[in-house]
Protein backbone atom coordinates (compact mmCIF):
# COMPACT_ATOMS: atom_id res chain seq x y z
CA UNK A 1 0.00 0.00 0.00
CA UNK A 2 2.66 2.35 0.84
CA UNK A 3 6.21 2.46 -1.08
CA UNK A 4 7.30 4.83 1.86
CA UNK A 5 6.76 8.03 3.98
CA UNK A 6 8.90 11.23 3.91
CA UNK A 7 7.87 13.81 5.83
CA UNK A 8 8.52 15.26 9.58
CA UNK A 9 9.60 13.28 12.68
CA UNK A 10 7.51 14.52 15.30
CA UNK A 11 8.04 12.06 17.81
CA UNK A 12 10.95 9.20 18.80
CA UNK A 13 9.07 6.35 21.34
CA UNK A 14 10.42 3.08 22.44
CA UNK A 15 8.98 0.61 19.63
CA UNK A 16 8.79 3.42 16.64
CA UNK A 17 8.63 7.01 15.52
CA UNK A 18 5.56 9.19 14.32
CA UNK A 19 6.04 11.07 11.17
CA UNK A 20 4.09 14.01 9.93
CA UNK A 21 2.76 13.76 6.29
CA UNK A 22 0.53 16.22 5.00
CA UNK A 23 -0.84 16.82 8.30
CA UNK A 24 -1.43 13.53 9.47
CA UNK A 25 0.53 11.88 11.66
CA UNK A 26 1.47 8.05 11.05
CA UNK A 27 2.87 5.60 13.95
CA UNK A 28 5.75 3.74 12.35
CA UNK A 29 7.03 1.03 14.41
CA UNK A 30 10.56 -0.09 13.66
CA UNK A 31 13.52 -1.68 14.83
CA UNK A 32 16.38 -0.48 17.60
CA UNK A 33 18.91 0.32 14.49
CA UNK A 34 16.45 2.76 12.64
CA UNK A 35 15.35 4.38 15.89
CA UNK A 36 18.76 4.69 16.93
CA UNK A 37 19.60 6.46 13.20
CA UNK A 38 16.96 8.88 12.67
CA UNK A 39 17.76 12.58 12.70
CA UNK A 40 17.05 15.06 15.54
CA UNK A 41 12.56 15.66 16.26
CA UNK A 42 11.56 18.31 13.77
CA UNK A 43 13.75 16.56 10.85
CA UNK A 44 12.70 15.42 7.63
CA UNK A 45 12.47 11.61 7.39
CA UNK A 46 12.18 8.96 4.84
CA UNK A 47 11.02 5.51 5.56
CA UNK A 48 10.52 2.55 3.21
CA UNK A 49 7.48 1.05 5.11
CA UNK A 50 5.35 -2.47 4.95
CA UNK A 51 1.84 -2.05 5.67
CA UNK A 52 0.48 -5.24 8.18
CA UNK A 53 -2.88 -6.33 8.12
CA UNK A 54 -4.34 -8.91 9.86
CA UNK A 55 -8.19 -9.32 10.71
CA UNK A 56 -7.32 -7.61 14.34
CA UNK A 57 -4.49 -5.76 13.53
CA UNK A 58 -2.86 -3.05 10.82
CA UNK A 59 0.36 -1.46 11.29
CA UNK A 60 2.79 0.15 9.54
CA UNK A 61 6.67 -0.74 9.92
CA UNK A 62 8.93 0.82 8.52
CA UNK A 63 13.43 0.90 8.03
CA UNK A 64 15.73 3.40 6.74
CA UNK A 65 17.06 1.48 4.41
CA UNK A 66 15.68 -0.62 1.84
CA UNK A 67 17.91 -3.49 2.48
CA UNK A 68 16.64 -3.49 6.14
CA UNK A 69 13.01 -3.77 5.11
CA UNK A 70 13.38 -6.54 2.34
CA UNK A 71 14.86 -8.27 5.53
CA UNK A 72 11.49 -7.81 7.12
CA UNK A 73 9.67 -8.63 4.53
CA UNK A 74 11.80 -12.26 4.39
CA UNK A 75 11.64 -12.69 7.84
CA UNK A 76 7.84 -12.53 7.66
CA UNK A 77 7.83 -15.36 5.44
CA UNK A 78 9.54 -17.73 7.83
CA UNK A 79 6.45 -20.11 9.83
CA UNK A 80 6.00 -18.55 13.08
CA UNK A 81 7.74 -15.36 12.91
CA UNK A 82 5.28 -12.11 13.13
CA UNK A 83 6.72 -8.52 12.80
CA UNK A 84 7.70 -8.78 16.10
CA UNK A 85 10.21 -11.17 16.46
CA UNK A 86 11.36 -9.66 13.46
CA UNK A 87 11.82 -6.04 14.48
CA UNK A 88 13.74 -8.18 17.76
CA UNK A 89 15.87 -9.50 15.29
CA UNK A 90 16.52 -6.49 13.34
CA UNK A 91 17.31 -4.55 16.34
CA UNK A 92 20.06 -6.91 17.52
CA UNK A 93 21.67 -7.49 14.04
CA UNK A 94 22.34 -5.48 10.91
CA UNK A 95 20.71 -6.30 7.30
CA UNK A 96 24.73 -8.18 6.30
CA UNK A 97 24.93 -9.27 9.59
CA UNK A 98 21.58 -10.97 9.48
CA UNK A 99 22.46 -12.42 6.12
CA UNK A 100 26.15 -13.48 7.64
CA UNK A 101 24.59 -15.42 10.74
CA UNK A 102 21.81 -16.94 7.91
CA UNK A 103 25.07 -18.42 5.85
CA UNK A 104 27.16 -19.57 8.43
CA UNK A 105 24.48 -21.18 10.48
CA UNK A 106 25.15 -18.78 13.51
CA UNK A 107 22.31 -20.31 15.79
CA UNK A 108 23.89 -17.98 18.48
CA UNK A 109 23.61 -14.52 16.57
CA UNK A 110 20.04 -15.12 16.65
CA UNK A 111 19.08 -16.39 19.98
CA UNK A 112 20.49 -13.11 21.50
CA UNK A 113 17.42 -11.60 20.43
CA UNK A 114 14.52 -11.25 23.20
CA UNK A 115 11.84 -13.60 22.09
CA UNK A 116 14.20 -15.83 19.86
CA UNK A 117 14.77 -19.09 21.04
CA UNK A 118 16.87 -22.07 18.89
CA UNK A 119 13.95 -23.65 17.64
CA UNK A 120 12.90 -20.51 15.90
CA UNK A 121 16.81 -19.39 14.80
CA UNK A 122 17.39 -23.06 13.26
CA UNK A 123 13.83 -22.38 11.28
CA UNK A 124 14.78 -19.09 10.16
CA UNK A 125 18.23 -20.63 8.99
CA UNK A 126 16.75 -23.68 7.38
CA UNK A 127 14.15 -21.33 5.50
CA UNK A 128 16.01 -18.55 4.82
CA UNK A 129 19.65 -20.04 3.19
CA UNK A 130 18.53 -21.18 0.20
CA UNK A 131 17.02 -17.90 -1.08
CA UNK A 132 19.99 -15.51 0.59
CA UNK A 133 22.24 -17.90 -1.12
CA UNK A 134 20.68 -17.20 -4.74
CA UNK A 135 19.94 -13.31 -4.16
CA UNK A 136 23.70 -13.08 -2.90
CA UNK A 137 24.95 -11.75 -6.04
CA UNK A 138 22.60 -9.01 -6.32
CA UNK A 139 22.90 -7.52 -3.27
CA UNK A 140 25.97 -4.91 -2.27
CA UNK A 141 25.68 -5.20 1.26
CA UNK A 142 25.83 -9.16 0.94
CA UNK A 143 28.48 -8.75 -1.58
CA UNK A 144 30.56 -7.13 0.51
CA UNK A 145 31.19 -10.00 2.70
CA UNK A 146 32.96 -12.39 0.12
CA UNK A 147 30.97 -15.25 1.37
CA UNK A 148 30.64 -16.67 -2.24
CA UNK A 149 34.46 -15.71 -3.13
CA UNK A 150 36.65 -18.23 -1.15
CA UNK A 151 39.40 -18.10 -3.62
CA UNK A 152 41.11 -14.86 -2.57
CA UNK A 153 44.41 -14.45 -1.49
CA UNK A 154 42.95 -12.69 1.29
CA UNK A 155 40.65 -15.63 3.13
CA UNK A 156 41.47 -15.54 6.98
CA UNK A 157 41.27 -11.69 6.43
CA UNK A 158 37.24 -11.98 5.40
CA UNK A 159 36.79 -14.77 8.02
CA UNK A 160 38.48 -12.57 10.53
CA UNK A 161 35.79 -9.93 9.29
CA UNK A 162 33.13 -12.04 9.41
CA UNK A 163 33.19 -12.91 12.90
CA UNK A 164 33.89 -9.21 13.89
CA UNK A 165 30.61 -8.47 12.19
CA UNK A 166 28.61 -11.03 14.07
CA UNK A 167 29.81 -9.35 17.59
CA UNK A 168 33.22 -11.26 18.45
CA UNK A 169 35.95 -8.98 19.44
CA UNK A 170 39.39 -8.36 16.64
CA UNK A 171 41.60 -10.34 19.30
CA UNK A 172 38.73 -13.19 19.64
CA UNK A 173 38.08 -13.23 15.90
CA UNK A 174 42.12 -13.48 14.97
CA UNK A 175 42.27 -16.33 17.20
CA UNK A 176 39.21 -18.51 16.33
CA UNK A 177 40.16 -18.47 12.56
CA UNK A 178 43.94 -19.25 13.40
CA UNK A 179 42.54 -22.21 15.48
CA UNK A 180 40.51 -23.66 12.39
CA UNK A 181 42.27 -22.04 9.48
CA UNK A 182 42.58 -24.35 6.21
CA UNK A 183 44.12 -22.79 2.78
CA UNK A 184 41.74 -25.49 1.39
CA UNK A 185 39.01 -24.42 2.53
CA UNK A 186 36.29 -21.65 1.34
CA UNK A 187 35.65 -18.71 3.80
CA UNK A 188 31.97 -19.83 4.76
CA UNK A 189 33.60 -23.35 5.94
CA UNK A 190 36.65 -21.56 7.75
CA UNK A 191 33.71 -19.22 9.47
CA UNK A 192 31.55 -22.25 10.51
CA UNK A 193 34.67 -24.46 11.71
CA UNK A 194 35.93 -21.24 13.82
CA UNK A 195 32.19 -20.94 15.10
CA UNK A 196 31.69 -24.32 16.22
CA UNK A 197 34.93 -24.05 18.30
CA UNK A 198 33.85 -20.35 19.80
CA UNK A 199 31.75 -20.27 23.55
CA UNK A 200 28.22 -18.47 22.53
CA UNK A 201 29.13 -14.81 22.82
Amino acid sequence: MFAYLKGILTKKTLSGLVIEVNGIGYMVYTSDLTISSAPEIGSQLKLYTYFYVREDNQSLYGFMTEEELKMFERLLTVSGVGPKAALSLLSNLSPSQFALAVLTDHVDAFTKAPGIGKKTAQRIILELKDKLKKENKDMPDYQDLSINTPDTGNKMNEAVTALIMLGYTTSEANKAIASVYDDNKPVEQIIKDALKHQAPM
